[in-house]
């Protein structure tokens, strides 16, 4: 992918990198060459990135032109609101901690160039801050109170930057464009990053589909790589991005998705499909507004909670909005366990789902993506359970077994409901829970990011099925050059 550092003094920069190309703003806004060019990255190191200015334009404009550019007008939004950067600072608190444990002054000043500082023992929380506000220079100031906090974060412009920081800041730049990255005989293809976490016991899907995923990539036309949580700074190298981590709002992979949309990466599963489906309130609403079959639902508050027990006879299912892997999902028997078990609902959440109970032997599955099916599986109780995981039990085989049939042999009005549903929601990939009771289909739930596992979802199609999933990606981003 082509580069370009846009600065008001490029002849300041001489960079032999390849591919890589240094202009100054002027050139970038007016030359029909940059206007035209699709596919461009651009590290914008303008003096002032201020409402209006120059710097203000070259993000602006290269988000219009689906150039992915560093900062982006996002990233200079949140600048103009430090209260949103120190929140968001919390969910680092132990590394600020541990960085400034030795820290006898009551205030640290420090410059991070691309996740890079002079200071040796700052450089992870740097590198952490850098991934979290993508700006190529920045001053981060933390104090100490009770403990160690962000005080405040703002950007610096090359005229900032103190003269004997020039040089690692050349050399920052010089090694974030020239990032480690696999042999790329073919420079026709796309980048694609597939997001996971090596050390999750239950991952959306498991080594051998992940790797089947690579192989599939690579022969659609994708350089593929596989990253974790610490290569959110990364993203801007990438054509798309492929969440196989579980995905929860408060979390990492939200944040993720987020970003690659805003920088123009074609995301599955997109922000707001993860905003959709891992809220079971906003399901249960949207579903029942747009008439899809579900079970008899109620919302549940602190102040109407006594009153279910007239509107949904025992046993019933409480539960949890952002529960994942059948977790956070309780059958309440009697009037005793809903209110132990809602008292300590209440803890994470005002609102929770209060759900009719269909006893089944097994639960549907339709796997759809890009507003297709894809697959379609019974899920079969766990044994003497009423979930098809029992996390309870503390035997090996705590799952119930799984059938895989042809989308084709499926009862189409099974089909039929799970397109209903997620056509509320998006196109991207999604799993589709349903009971069947007396030939009549009601949905559970909406999944994003849906479990794709070798030998279980893929029984049917084998290798077309992830074929199928990459081929989508493809389209998407050339249907968006």
């Amino acid at each position: 992918m082509p580069k370009l550092i846009i600065v008001e003094n490029p002849d300041n920069w001489q960079l032999n990198l390849e591919d890589v190309e240094v202009i100054a703003p002027s050139r970038y806004i007016s030359d029909e060459v940059y206007q035209q060019t699709k596919g461009l990255k651009v590290i914008n190191l303008c003096k002032s990135y201020q409402y209006q200015s120059m710097g203000y334009y070259v993000s602006l404009l290269a988000e219009a032109r689906k150039h992915k550019v560093l900062p982006g007008v996002s990233t200079i939004q949140d600048l103009r609101f430090p209260s949103i950067l120190r929140e968001d600072s919390q969910d680092f608190d132990d590394l600020i901690q541990t960085s400034f444990k030795n820290e006898k002054n009551e205030k640290v000043e420090f410059d991070i160039y691309f996740g890079i500082t002079r200071e040796e023992s700052l450089n992870k929380l740097a590198k952490r801050l850098f991934q979290y506000i993508q700006a190529p220079s920045l001053i981060a100031t933390f104090a100490k109170r009770n403990k160690w906090v962000l005080q405040s974060i703002k950007p610096i412009s090359l005229g900032e930057v103190p003269e004997e920081d020039k040089i690692l800041l050349h050399k920052a730049v010089e090694r974030y464009l020239q990032r480690k990255r696999e042999v790329r005989p073919d420079r026709k293809k796309y980048d694609l990053a597939i997001l996971v976490d090596p050390k999750d016991p239950n991952p959306p899907s498991d080594e051998k589909a992940i790797q089947k995923f690579v192989k599939a990539g690579d022969q659609a036309g994708f350089n593929v790589e596989l990253i974790t949580k610490d290569d959110f700074e990364e993203l801007i190298q990438y054509d798309a991005l492929f969440l196989r981590e579980t995905t929860f709002v408060n979390h990492h992979t939200f944040r993720f998705a987020k970003k690659a949309q805003s920088l123009g990466l074609v995301v599955i599963d997109d922000p707001e499909s993860i905003l959709k489906c891992t809220n079971k309130v906003y399901l249960s609403e949207l579903l029942t507004a747009n008439k899809v079959p579900t079970p008899k639902s109620f919302v549940v508050s602190k102040e109407n909670y006594k009153s279910l027990s007239e509107k949904l006879p025992y046993p019933f299912i409480l539960k949890q909005p952002d529960g994942a892997f059948s977790k956070g999902v309780f059958k309440i028997k009697d009037a005793e366990e809903y209110k132990q078990v809602s008292n300590t609902m209440f803890q994470k959440s005002e609102l929770l789902i209060a759900q009719e109970f269909l006893p089944t032997a097994f639960d549907w599955r339709v796997g759809i993506i890009d507003g297709k099916p894809l697959y379609v599986c019974k899920y079969f109780m766990a044994s003497e359970h009423w979930q098809i995981v029992n996390w309870d039990s503390e035997k090996m085989n705590q799952e119930g077994e799984v059938e895989t049939i042809a989308v084709d042999q499926a009862p189409l009005g099974l089909i039929r409901t799970a397109l209903k549903a997620t056509a509320l929601i998006g196109r991207s990939l999604y799993g589709v829970d349903m009971k069947e009771v007396d030939g009549k289909y009601y949905v559970i739930e909406i999944n994003d990011n849906p479990n794709i596992d070798s030998g279980i979802e893929d029984k049917i199609l084998k290798d077309k099925l992830y074929t199928t999933i990459m081929e989508t990606f493809l389209n998407k981003i050339k249907a968006d050059k």
